[in-house]
């Protein structure tokens, strides 16, 4: 008679049972005969382990360990380029796996430590099988046995078996103790790659669960890198490095460009992408035979993203469109012969060479390549922009050159004059005097009477968009261009009606000592004289040109996209994925880098569109970098902070937003403030979440982590400025998440999809002056030309046709919201959605913005706001948080600054 030896109890029940001979270690998938025994559950065990045990007799084990079935679901995107895209030399390799069942292998992370051994628990493993396809996704399941004491699930590992990289969207885990459980990946995985995904709940790095602590840590470590080698194109790799890649030294000694990013150009970082550098210049980067600039993998949108996606097309406009309209119009120099020449670019087109092998542009940008009917021709034709569809000579008016101030795409530089008289602070031994021609004199006989100077001062009357000294250093070196172009210092002076409208009262223009001749400048005023209102207008035309300029490489460029890449970098090297202010703000970084990096290649690299049509030309971003080295303050970037800096609001309890205007009907920042008071309420809600107290804050090691990388790191060289704001309390994150949030959404969204709109009929915003004024040191022949042809002067003035239409082009692009745009506040994040209290606060957050949606539109209808409603007048609609359709719509915030 057999006997049973006695054995250990674990927590999971052990039985012994005997059998007949002896046999292998098994699972309850072995086709073994199952007794049930006295005192068990009639139900079958899920888990058995069976082993023979050397002994006189044959003996067996039989135990059983409690365990429960987890289902998961894995969501994979089909891509262009990665899993199933049919187009591998490796496909067929990659159907074997799937067939059989081998491509992704995934292990459960366990949030908590083994209790006896202090350890990890090992991880729960098992392979998932492709299960479906549908549109552009693919359905992998798999099942787990996880343990009774396993505990809740983390995190989970995934290797990709495939020979491609593929797009994981999100897995879901359902069953099991715990009940359902989410893990947004969003996120690529090479080949033969293990990944970590942590699960929709978020932690604080004290409260992290002490089962994933190494794994947030190490997570962490991988994305940092180690600062060395080249950045290839799977690499998620996020560090820093200059503007070193902008020239092109090695190709020409013209396209040579100082490194931005150091004491003589400070800059913000860009991301390091460590590609050999140049021969005639080691501290530059090399351009040649790259075709695409290295971005962190998971910031790419070019093979997530629809063909009809804006960073798609535009790529597509820079590569294909504007080499088709060098061929078209060979004279780079070529300008408009007359007004109706601009109108036929609206009403028939330019044609094109035939687009052979690129007919699929024409799918493409259907806004502005069509086919004519009779003749089959492909012509680049543009939609005529609303504002001139409203009024066709609205760019000629001086009312509509002010109103565009407060209301227009720039409404970012508009400043009230404090002290008079308007002095520079130039050195005057190389620039000239440095009081303005702009007396007490001509303000009175301006506003006619109808106050004193001092008066309108103290009244906070006079508004002056101040180009003077900023441009005044860069204007020799523009007029040695070998380009035709020109340029001035310039102030323009403003004058608040009662009616709450601006006046312009004069355009001072300045040109330093050049050539050997003394200082130059005129002060331009409207006029009832012929003579004197073209010059009027083409000093106008000049300032339009600064202010677009302005426009692109400072309110556009520098405190959007430039400013922005250095928070994208430390949020992923310093806050884990599990973090809830990574998971605030990922949604306001998507995308942004991948753009980012497209224009270091094609819009502002050396000889680029911006260089080629703007004022500054090969001096564009470095005047952006001047810019940002006297101008730009984080702590000046929040909305109210800003109108405050520019005298355009002061602090009132009392008034709506704690600000009252010193321009009632200012509406950008009308609306503004609405979208900045819900950020802010969004923000608040969610750190008081997290953040109970201030100690909360101060111990965060992420999160100081982050905000001292942000400043030394990111933003190098203003790292010892005293206006940095402190991060030791709750209110210290809410207002820099605020900004940050701001930044991203709004300040971006309202100068960049008014582009088309304002700048596509280009003499409403030229982008460069090519002539100077007719007044400064003319021959007896240039008066005599302007005198007798004024319009054609003022033709000359404005962009040539390959100038124009290559921005018309761009602009066309960079307005228009891609079909799935991701509208702030539209789409819970799963992160979000996973705690009741964040869900809750999202939701208000979410009514708040259809709040605004309605007070906008009402807004719009109110006949007493003129400089949003009236005869012709493009009411104003950039800060409604959604546009109700895709393209040029002139509404609508993305989430993101992903264009």
């Amino acid at each position: 008679m057999l006997k049973t030896p006695a054995v250990h109890q674990s927590r999971s029940a052990q039985t012994l049972i005997p059998w007949h001979k002896p046999f292998v270690s098994g699972d309850r998938s072995s086709f073994l005969p199952v007794r049930a025994m006295p005192g068990l559950p009639v139900k079958k065990p899920e888990n058995i382990r069976v082993r023979s045990t050397p002994s006189n007799g044959i003996k067996a084990i039989f135990s059983t360990e409690k365990t429960t079935k987890v289902a998961a679901v894995v969501t994979v995107q089909i891509t262009v380029g990665g899993l199933l895209s049919r187009i591998s030399l490796t496909q067929g390799l990659d159907d074997l796996t799937d067939l059989f069942g081998k491509t992704l292998h995934l292990e459960l992370v366990s949030g908590e430590l083994d209790h006896k051994s202090g350890q990890e628990k090992k991880h729960v493993k098992a392979y998932a099988h492709r299960k479906s396809i549908d549109k552009n996704l693919v359905k992998y399941e798999a099942d787990f046995k996880v343990p009774e004491d396993f505990g809740e699930i983390g995190a989970v590992l995934v290797e990709n078996e495939h020979h491609k990289e593929m797009y994981l969207k999100q897995i879901s885990l359902d069953g099991g103790f715990g009940g359902h459980v989410g893990v947004s990946c969003n996120s690529w995985v090479q080949p033969k790659q293990k990944r970590a995904f942590f699960t929709n709940k978020s932690y604080l790095p004290s409260q992290t669960p002490e089962g994933l602590k190494r794994l947030r840590e190490e997570e962490l470590k991988n994305i940092q890198g180690n600062g060395e080698g080249e950045r290839k194109t799977a690499d998620r790799i996020y560090d820093y490095d200059v503007y070193n890649d902008l020239g092109q030294p090695d190709s020409s000694d013209d396209l040579a460009r100082p490194v931005l990013g150091s004491q003589e150009h400070p800059y913000p970082r860009r991301c390091r992408t460590g590609r050999p550098r140049c021969k005639k210049d080691p501290a530059s980067e090399s351009r040649t035979l790259i075709t695409n600039f290295y971005v962190p993998r998971d910031e790419s949108f070019s093979e997530l993203k629809e063909l009809t996606f804006a960073g798609n097309t535009l790529f597509s406009v820079l590569h294909a469109v504007i080499p088709y309209l060098e061929t078209a119009i060979v004279d780079g120099n070529l300008g408009f012969p007359y007004f109706t020449k601009i109108d036929q670019l609206f009403n028939e087109g330019i044609n094109l060479p035939p687009l052979n092998k690129n007919g699929w542009l024409k799918d493409l940008l259907p806004r502005i390549i069509k086919t004519t009917k009779d003749t089959k021709q492909d012509v680049l034709r543009f939609e005529t922009p609303e504002l001139i569809d409203r009024d066709k000579f609205s760019w000629f008016r001086d009312e509509e050159f002010s109103r565009q101030t407060l209301a227009g795409l720039n409404p970012y530089n508009l400043k009230l004059v404090t002290e008079w008289p308007l002095k520079s602070s130039l050195d005057p031994s190389i620039y000239g005097p440095a009081d303005s021609l702009i007396t007490k004199e001509v303000i009175e006989k301006e506003i006619k009477g109808v106050m004193t100077l001092e008066e309108a001062l103290k009244q906070k009357k006079l508004f002056i968009l101040d180009y003077h000294d900023l441009l005044l250093p860069y204007v020799s070196k523009v007029r040695n261009l070998k380009m035709i172009t020109t340029l001035y210092g310039s102030r323009t002076l403003f004058f608040l009606n009662p009616e709450g409208t601006l006046r312009p009262l004069a355009i001072e223009l300045t040109r330093p000592p050049l050539d050997g001749k003394p200082q130059w400048r005129q002060v331009f005023t409207p006029c009832w004289d012929s003579t004197g209102c073209w010059l009027w207008r083409l000093a106008k035309a000049h300032v339009l040109a600064h202010d677009s300029g302005i426009h692109q490489l400072v309110s556009h460029w520098l405190r959007t996209h430039a400013c922005v890449e250095p928070y994208i970098i430390a949020s992923n090297r310093q806050l884990s994925a599990m973090h809830p202010i990574y998971r605030l703000l990922h949604p306001h970084f998507r995308y942004t880098m991948e753009i980012n990096a497209l224009a270091r290649q094609l819009l502002i690299n050396a000889d680029g569109i911006i260089e080629q049509s703007f004022s500054p030309g090969k001096y564009s971003i470095e005047l952006s970098s001047v810019a940002y080295d006297l101008l730009w303050r984080f702590d000046k970037e929040a909305l109210p902070a800003d109108l405050i800096n520019r005298g355009l609001a002061e602090e009132d309890p009392t008034a709506p937003h704690g600000l009252k205007l010193a321009i009632e009907d200012y509406p950008f920042a009308n609306d503004g403030l609405l979208l900045w008071d819900a950020i802010k309420q969004w923000a608040t809600d969610y750190v008081n979440n997290y953040y109970p107290n201030p100690s909360s804050v101060q111990s965060d090691q992420e999160l100081q982590a982050w905000w001292t990388e942000i400043r030394t790191k990111g933003h190098a060289d203003k790292k010892d400025e005293t206006w940095w704001p402190k991060l030791e309390t709750p209110e210290d994150l809410i207002g820099i998440v605020s900004t940050i949030m701001w930044v991203t959404s709004g300040h971006h969204a309202a100068v960049n999809f008014g582009q088309y709109t304002f700048a596509g009929y280009f003499p409403n915003r030229p982008t460069i002056a090519r002539k100077n004024m007719p007044t400064e040191d003319p021959t007896d022949e240039q008066w005599k030309f302007f005198l007798e042809k004024p319009e054609a002067a003022l033709l000359m003035c404005f962009p040539s046709q390959q100038q124009a239409t290559k921005v018309m082009a761009v602009l066309d692009v960079l307005s228009s919201h891609s079909p799935d745009e991701e509208y702030i506040g539209q789409v819970v994040e799963p992160s979000w959605e996973a705690d009741a209290n964040i869900k809750g606060a999202f939701e208000k957050f979410r009514g708040e913005l259809s709040k605004i949606e309605g007070i906008i539109d009402v807004r719009n209808s109110d006949k007493n706001l003129r400089n949003r409603v009236g005869a012709g007048v493009v009411p104003y609609e950039l800060l409604k948080p959604v546009s109700d359709k895709p393209g040029v719509t002139g509404k609508g915030v993305p989430y993101s600054i992903s264009i």
